[in-house]
């Protein structure tokens, strides 16, 4: 059976680096049998903000409802997303926070400092794009965007293996450096159905 594969566009513009890349990878994905479902987060209709934090439900909007149901759905999720300011866009980390809810991500323990990984069973891809030359973001900035994704969120929730592809830097880099990027991003989609 094909490998569920979820891409998730990070990025609030399609028409973006981070846009092609999901899509050569989605595309790569499909040419060796996944199955493959896209969320641009862009065109999603949700507010960003829990408004009162976690002191009281806000109902899920219907595109959230169906972005809960792709993740479930999924067995390899691929978030494309640039770092800005060492970490993910506003738009995504609001996705996180009205998403990856208790209950549906985490479920803590009653009376227990321990939680319950409520999305295992699922792998993650990181490809990120930033302007910084990958090595500095990860000796010098230590990689801040990266540890928020990897372990504080996915592994948090279960979500394991998770691979980050860091490119850049994407600031003064010619036109086919970057469709160099796209044709791998295409290879590594078609790797992975190909695992699956």
């Amino acid at each position: 059976m094909p490998t569920h594969l979820l891409v998730i566009l990070g990025h609030p513009v399609a028409d973006s680096l981070c846009g092609h890349l999901a899509a050569a990878y989605a595309e790569g994905a499909r040419g060796a049998g996944a199955q493959v479902r896209m969320l641009e987060l862009g065109q999603l209709r949700f507010d960003p903000l829990l408004h009162a934090g976690y002191q009281r439900e806000q109902p899920l909007e219907p595109d959230l409802v169906a972005a809960q149901e792709a993740i479930r759905w999924a067995q390899h999720i691929v978030w494309v997303y640039p770092i800005w300011w060492g970490g993910m866009p506003a738009l995504l980390k609001g996705f996180f926070d009205r998403v990856f809810l208790p209950g549906y991500a985490f479920r803590y323990r009653p009376g227990s400092r321990l939680w319950d990984r409520l999305l295992a069973g699922r792998s993650a891809e990181l490809l990120v794009t930033m302007d910084s030359p990958p090595w500095y973001f990860r000796w010098i900035t230590r990689m801040p965007g990266h540890q928020q994704m990897k372990r504080a969120i996915l592994e948090f929730s279960g979500i394991r293996p998770v691979r980050v592809r860091s490119l850049g830097p994407v600031i003064g880099s010619s036109a086919e450096r970057r469709a160099r990027w796209i044709v791998q991003a295409r290879g590594w989609g078609a790797r992975a159905a190909s695992r699956g």
